[in-house]
């Protein structure tokens, strides 16, 4: 069995099971399509949380991902297969998407940037951002839009790039001197409007 036949038989085993457990499919839907917005609050809420580190790490991740969806989009040049729905007979297709390259997974390569960003830089929490990504990545494959080969090859180019930029970003100087920069900025507006708050109470008296 070459590789092409083997990617196809995981597909089926991990696609299969939404057909024999249903109650799988809202599960896989809600994992595979709606955490993208539990991760969006995430990175928020550590951002104008105003804890410099916090913000360095959101950062790094940012910064992994776009290098993560750079190596992917070259990655895609060297090899295409379409969405398994578009091709397959009888797949558990449980989300609607356009037919294009599905190799590799951007939702995989986008969760395991971040996810093994806060995974690198978080002492607590790192089972749940670990397990986050891989359901994630299972999810996509359960709703029928992705290859077990798509997600391989999304996580791996995920946990390299975000590896690779927490060990540099946090310390190159241009990153420094920017969130510095922001931040210094940011607290002088912050000053301004606090004064100015301050003065209206005091007319206000």
């Amino acid at each position: 069995m070459d590789l092409i036949e083997q990617n196809i038989a995981l597909f089926r085993v991990i696609n299969d099971l939404g057909k024999q457990y249903t109650a799988l499919n809202p599960v896989f839907v809600i994992i595979a399509e709606y955490t993208v917005y539990l991760l969006l609050l995430y990175v928020l809420f550590q951002w104008f949380s105003r804890i410099h580190s916090n913000r360095m790490m959101m950062i790094s991740g940012g910064i992994s991902f776009i290098i993560g969806e750079i190596m992917g989009k070259i990655a895609g040049q060297f090899y295409f297969n379409y969405q398994p729905f578009a091709v397959l007979a009888d797949v558990n297709q449980l989300i609607e998407k356009g037919v294009n390259n599905s190799f590799p997974s951007d939702h995989t390569i986008l969760f395991f940037t971040f996810c093994v960003t806060f995974f690198l830089f978080r002492k607590k929490f790192r089972l749940f951002w670990v397990l986050l990504a891989l359901f994630v990545a299972i999810s996509r494959i359960g709703v029928g839009v992705h290859y077990p080969l798509d997600v391989l090859v999304g996580m791996l180019i995920g946990t390299t790039s975000a590896y690779a930029c927490y060990k540099l970003v946090p310390n190159l100087r241009l990153t420094t001197w920017s969130l510095r920069f922001y931040e210094n900025r940011e607290n002088e507006l912050l000053s301004i409007f606090t004064n100015r708050s301050k003065n209206k109470k005091k007319k206000s008296l």
